[in-house]
């Protein structure tokens, strides 16, 4: 994801950094043809077409020539051109002319439509000339030639569309001073030491086959520890603040997917249909909102007395993720949610948020998740967003009246709503000081009308309720993920697997070690002899 010129401290330098390198590979490849190079978190990338795949040896030659550049105190140039101007400019770089052409139909880089005025830019450092909107440092003499590091090499298509040519793209990290780089790298090796995916193995926690597919995660009895107590903590702090476990099964009929509006945005995510006959096709489920409003409904006569109702389930999702987007548990295509539907009336909502986040921070600080922020994730103007003007404004004042009685901090962020509704998310850093999206609530005012949930007023008559959608953890497996690598696998006592160990030092302890097992397995240890 392009880093954030407001937010980003580092932003000027790693973009300035990107076009340096871009300048160094041009002069060691004179034919190659440059893509786009951003800004990222914790570093920037630039992609080329190049004439023969790149090497580490070729990384290490980029990096001196990079610090040759930089030593040259090059100023970096804005100017403003015309799009004629700009194909003259790029006449031998094919991927610039089709941004330009982008450009000049009010596109921005990625194909997007670009609101407000079209600009052409470019940035100039010393013999290299970029289309770039900036901004950048005041020359390449700013850098720092002791903290930055070309990282890897990737494969990456052309703007993302795998029906493009791929390219190689080079990442980098870049930081003001060498202490910096050399923390970030530091972190990077014990992130590698703490991997899930290499962890979980050792441990024996959990496994993948391909005789049963790829994202498919098979748990050992130690991983199935895990699980069930992780679910079982949270379904007890659930239901000691009033929330009631339900179950809806694992498959459910299409057309009610196209009721609730989840079928036109989330259907190249579904797994295959399965066919009954032409009236009569099945899905397996990949949410669980609809099913949740189906059950509403099928309690009868609901008062506004009876509100709130609090839907809890533990359910089993399926979704066809691409097989490229796999990655240990963190992205599976079975997963296992923690969801909730919090079914009350309007001027309930504030309460029930407030219910909904002690909930959030008592789970979370259990786990030792306390360092955390909050997204106020809004509908972009572009995007498959349910349009009803006035059903969305009246769920976004809803949840900033709720984040902001209850005292939440909390910045906003627009494209990052969920279709029908916007979400206050909970973006929580690990021991490492990574950032994981974990926790969520989402005020809805549209599927509940869509699928005809409704309840008697004080006035007699029926309204349609708000529904609140809850994740604490998110999913068991990405969650169980996240905590092998925020542990570095050393479990607490309560979630470990294996509690206690009794080691005799000869035969002759056997009996006793027996002994011993059993008074602490009758005391609700998990033993190992």
């Amino acid at each position: 994801m392009p880093a954030d010129p407001k937010s980003d401290p580092y932003y000027r330098l790693r973009h300035s950094l990107a076009h340096v390198m871009a300048q160094a590979v041009l002069e060691i490849f004179p034919d190659a043809k440059i893509a786009i190079g951003p800004p990222i978190e914790n570093g920037f990338y630039y992609d080329f077409d190049l004439p023969r795949p790149l090497t580490p040896e070729d990384l290490t030659e980029i990096e001196k020539r990079m610090k040759r550049i930089i030593a040259g105190n090059h100023p970096f140039i804005y100017r403003e051109v015309t799009a004629e101007e700009a194909r003259q400019i790029f006449a031998n770089q094919p991927y610039k002319l089709e941004l330009i052409e982008g450009l000049a139909k009010g596109l921005d880089e990625y194909g997007e439509t670009h609101h407000g005025d079209t600009v052409i830019s470019t940035y100039r450092q010393d013999t290299f000339e970029d289309l770039c909107r900036g901004p950048h440092l005041n020359h390449t003499g700013e850098i720092n030639p002791e903290a930055f590091k070309l990282m890897s090499i990737a494969g990456a298509y052309w703007r993302g569309d795998e029906k493009n040519r791929q390219l190689q793209r080079i990442y980098g990290t870049g930081w003001n001073t060498k202490e910096e780089l050399e923390a970030y790298l530091h972190r990077l090796e014990e992130a590698r030491r703490r991997d899930h995916r290499r962890l979980g193995k050792e441990l024996g926690l959990f496994f993948f086959s391909d005789d049963i597919g790829p994202g498919l995660p098979i748990f050992s009895p130690k991983g199935e520890i895990i699980r069930y107590e992780m679910e079982q903590f949270v379904r007890e702090v659930q239901t000691r603040y009033g929330y009631q476990h339900v179950w809806t099964g694992n498959v459910v009929k299409e057309q009610l997917y196209r009721k609730s509006g989840h079928y036109d945005n989330y259907r190249d995510s579904m797994f295959p249909p399965m066919v009954e006959s032409e009236d009569l096709i099945f899905r397996l489920k990949p949410m669980n909102c609809p099913s949740h409003m189906t059950l509403y409904n099928q309690l009868g006569v609901i008062s506004y007395r009876d509100l709130p109702l609090r839907f809890a389930e533990f359910a089993t999702l399926y979704r066809y993720e691409d097989s490229g987007a796999l990655s240990g548990l963190t992205r599976v295509r079975a997963l296992t949610q923690d969801d909730c539907h919090i079914f009350c009336r309007p001027d309930q909502i504030q309460e029930e948020f407030s219910l909904a986040l002690q909930v959030i921070r008592e789970v979370l600080g259990t786990y030792k998740f306390t360092d955390y922020k909050v997204r106020l994730s809004l509908r972009g103007r572009e995007g498959k967003y349910v349009q009803d003007d006035e059903k969305w404004e009246l769920a976004t004042a809803a949840l900033r009246a709720a984040l902001e009685a209850n005292g939440v901090e909390y910045f906003e962020a627009e494209g990052e709503a969920a279709f029908y509704g916007p979400k206050a998310d909970f973006l929580a850093r690990d021991v490492l000081g990574r950032e994981w999206q974990l926790s969520t609530i989402q005020v809805d005012f549209i599927q509940p009308a869509r699928l005809g949930c409704e309840y008697i007023g004080e006035d007699d008559k029926p309204h349609t309720p708000v529904v609140l959608h809850r994740a604490v953890t998110g999913t068991t497996e990405r969650f169980m993920g996240i905590l092998i690598e925020h542990y570095a696998g050393a479990f607490p006592l309560w979630l470990a697997p294996v509690q206690a160990v009794i080691i005799p030092i000869t035969d002759k302890q056997m009996e006793y070690a027996r002994k011993v097992r059993q008074r602490l397995f009758a005391a609700g240890l998990r033993v190992e002899l």
